[in-house]
């Protein structure tokens, strides 16, 4: 069973709190905690974490500077925001 959005979304959460301000991880970390074949949820991890950028939650990252998770191309990270 794939886990929902919900959990996608908790996930995301959970991890950016326990990293902490100035601490990125990358999305795949998330999806390996949530599936053993975990690179099917990659989509899914990238819109919910467009999401919760959009509420302000979390932020993404590419080479140190914030980008849009749902648009951007190539690997990122996600962080608290900064400042």
């Amino acid at each position: 069973m794939s886990p929902g959005r919900a959990d996608i979304r908790a996930a995301l959460l959970a991890l950016a709190a326990r990293r902490g301000p100035g601490k990125t991880f990358c999305p795949s970390e998330v999806a390996r905690g949530l599936a053993a074949d975990w690179r099917p949820l990659m989509p899914e991890i990238r819109e919910e974490a467009a999401r919760l950028q959009a509420e302000g939650h979390v932020q993404g990252f590419q080479r140190g500077h914030p980008v849009d998770p749902a648009t951007v191309r190539g690997p990122i990270r996600l962080g608290l925001p900064r400042g």
